[in-house]
């Protein structure tokens, strides 16, 4: 996994953390369901970055 990669995916996520908990302080389930679907996203990426790094060896 390239490390722009990586910085990109965690970035990713911890956006989507933030948006969840606006959404959970603010009680707007559109933004919670947006932050967690924002973090399963980058989660599915960074999976699929390791896949190609394990084909690479």
């Amino acid at each position: 996994m390239g490390v722009d990669d990586k910085i990109g995916n965690t970035a990713e996520k911890i956006a989507g953390k933030g948006k969840e908990a606006a959404g959970e302080a603010t009680g707007d389930e559109s933004l919670k369901a947006e932050g967690k679907g924002q973090q399963a996203a980058a989660d599915i990426k960074q999976a699929g970055e390791k896949v190609k790094d394990a084909f690479k060896d």
